[in-house]
């Protein structure tokens, strides 16, 4: 599987260790899971949670979405035994908390043949960034907005501007070599308008999606980070204009008063192709 040509406005987590959360997963309309392994699991839970998930998984029912295992870090006495069951496991890959050094990746990758993600969430790995994201077998960041708050000692702000730094160097790390990033949590999960706010910061960012804390954020984040009846109108005319100019000689186009030219297009055509894997994921 091509983990970058998927969907994944919005990606949930999920207890590894909870029968009934597990089940619930398998018809919310979530473009991929994080199964947690670690934060959500108390350390008397952690070894019969990598049963009851590998067991869930094995049973399927999860369609077409995306099945990420949080591993506890290998530095703890259950993250060895995490990653080496995960690579049993049905799972499309296993994200590893707090990486600060490709080292780390290079570790994972002894005990796994998954493609690899990384939690981004402490000072040392947004400044690692660049090579972290630069790493042969990595397919993934997910921003930990909560535990680089702690960290930088920072206040919570709507416009989040503490993070915007960290939110910075992790989106160009991403991008710069083609991975999937995804946006950090946001806490206050009946908080309709918040969510939206910050969904749609993180959408205008370039983040790929949101993770998220409940079930109710889910249809908020998948709708901000979908392309719009608009966006979708738009870069259709802008394609058609294109190569209506082309045709003519010209090297570029005008739609709605703005020129056109062949990044627009590769832009558009990139919005035609997520509206259509969004759709196909929805079938």
């Amino acid at each position: 599987m091509d983990l970058t040509m998927r969907p994944y406005r919005s990606v949930l987590y999920i207890p590894g260790s909870k029968d009934r959360a597990l089940d619930k997963a398998r018809s919310l309309a979530v473009d991929a899971i994080i199964f947690d392994l670690e934060d959500a699991v108390s350390p008397s839970e952690k070894p019969a949670a990598r049963e009851t998930l590998a067991t869930a998984l094995a049973q399927g029912g999860y369609g077409k979405r995306v099945k990420v295992v949080r591993i506890n870090s290998l530095d703890t006495e259950w993250g060895e035994d995490d990653a080496r069951a995960a690579d049993t496991m049905d799972c499309d890959a296993v994200l590893l908390p707090k990486v600060e050094s490709a080292a780390q990746l290079d570790a994972l990758a002894a005990l796994t043949d998954k493609p690899l993600w990384a939690m981004m969430e402490t000072p040392k790995g947004m400044l690692a960034a660049a090579e972290i994201g630069a790493h042969p077998k990595l397919a993934g960041m997910v921003m930990g907005t909560n535990d680089l708050a702690k960290e930088l000692n920072s206040r919570f702000r709507a416009d989040r501007l503490p993070m915007l730094t960290s939110l910075g160097l992790c989106l160009l790390a991403a991008k710069a070599t083609g991975c999937v990033i995804i946006d950090g949590v946001y806490n206050a999960f009946k908080d309709d308008a918040g969510l939206k706010a910050e969904c749609n910061q993180g959408r205008d960012m370039g983040f790929d999606g949101k993770t998220l804390i409940h079930p109710a954020q889910v249809d908020i984040a998948n709708a901000a980070f979908a392309p719009s009846e608009a966006e979708i109108d738009v870069a259709r005319r802008q394609i058609a204009a294109f190569e209506e100019a082309e045709a003519s000689g010209q090297g570029v186009a005008v739609v709605d008063g703005k020129i056109v030219e062949n990044l627009h297009v590769a832009t558009a055509q990139t919005i035609l192709a997520k509206a259509e894997a969004i759709a196909a994921m929805q079938e």
